[in-house]
This record gives C-alpha cells, structure tokens and sequence, in this order.
C-alpha cells in the first residue's frame, strides 16, 4: 500500500463523518460497552456513569486478532480494569468476555443483563466513534425491543487519527466497518441504512488504494 496521503485522509473523513452518528447520551436502563482496540470507550463510560445516566455497564469482548497485542486477557477485562481505577464501582459492573464480533457483543450482554436480572427497555451503547453506525444497526436487528442510542467519546477525525500507533491501519478498520454497514444488512446482521453516494465512492477509492486489510473476503 502507497504512503497515506492527504487525499486519502479526505476520503477518510468521510468515512468518519458517515459512521459517528452524533447522537445524544440521555438516561437509559443500562449501558454495554463494545470491546475494541480503543481504551477511551471506558472514558467514556465513567464520563456517562458520573452524570448518571445508567446504574448498569455491561463490558464486552474477548481476545481478538485485532486486540491480541493491546489487551491479552480480553478486552472487557482490560476495560473492566480501566473502569475500576476511573471509580466506577465494581458493583456497578458486569462482564462479558466471549463476544468476538459484534453481534456476539449484543446478543451476549443482553443474555448477561438478563441474567442478572436487569430490566432492560433501553441502552446505551459505547463504543469506538467510527464504529457507532455499525453498532447502532446491529443492536436495532439484534435487540429490537430496546431502545438504542449509540455514543462514544468526542473528538474530531484529526485528533483521533493523531494518537493513532498506525493511521494506515486506522483507515483501514474504518473501511471494514464501512463495508459491513452495506453488507451486513443483506446477511441478516443488521437494519438497512442509506448509504450515500459520496460514502460509496470514498470506500472505493480507499478500497482500491490498499486499505482493505479488514474487508469481508466473502
């Protein structure tokens, strides 16, 4: 793959601008946090959880490929960790840590929820910023019961891309996520959502120029 140039770092910000939703935090029955490669989603937590908009966080995810190096032991255990020595208090959290995909972090959070005994009629999911559309899609297919708004941390395309290790490979999972958006609609993973044309045609050229390290090969 080429250098990362300005060009692409404008099709980026379409991606980014597609994917953050910009939806506002309000109180909800409980919150799940997506695993990731992100730690500022459990900022992000403990900034909603102080302003007391749930009683309940649910941590999600386990070791992945793409968060083997970052988090070993899982990353709900490593955000639930995080969480901890940001003072939300243990009893405030529970823990999930099979998900690999995100279904999976649905699906399993709301079954822990349950378990619990949690009433649940609407969430708030954390997640990383780009990944907020997907999220959101996927939660309406999979929890259609619940009502759902999505959020993350604030914090523009420029400043997130500036304290990312690999920006290329920061491109390239907004790409996979972008993809998935399109895609997963169609195999039943998620609700439909328009795609402008501007959206498609960032994806392509960014397809085209290498980062496809994340696309659905399938």
């Amino acid at each position: 793959m080429a250098p990362i140039n300005d060009a692409d770092r404008d099709d980026a910000r379409t991606l980014w601008d597609f994917n953050t939703l910009n939806q506002r935090a309000r109180p909800v029955s409980a919150a799940v946090a997506l695993g990731g490669c992100d730690i500022g989603v459990v900022t992000a937590v403990a900034t909603l959880y102080r302003a007391r908009l749930f009683p309940t966080v649910v941590f999600t995810g386990a070791v992945t490929e793409a968060t083997l190096g970052r988090f070993p032991r899982g990353e709900a255990v490593h955000f639930r960790e995080e969480a901890l020595a940001l003072g939300v208090p243990d009893e405030a959290i529970l823990l999930e840590p099979r998900a690999t995909n995100t279904g999976q972090n649905i699906t399993f959070a709301r079954a822990v929820l349950e378990e619990a005994g949690k009433h649940v009629d609407s969430v708030l999911l954390v997640c990383m910023p780009y990944m907020q559309r997907r999220a959101y899609a996927t939660c309406r297919r999979q929890w259609p019961e619940a009502e759902v708004v999505c959020v993350s941390e604030t914090v523009s395309f420029d400043e997130y891309a500036k304290y990312q290790e690999d920006e290329a490979g920061f491109v390239a999972m907004m790409v996979g996520d972008t993809q998935r958006v399109m895609e997963y609609p169609r195999r039943g993973f998620a609700i439909e959502q328009e795609v402008p044309e501007r959206v498609h045609d960032a994806f392509e050229r960014l397809s085209k120029r290498g980062y496809d390290a994340w696309l659905l090969r399938d």
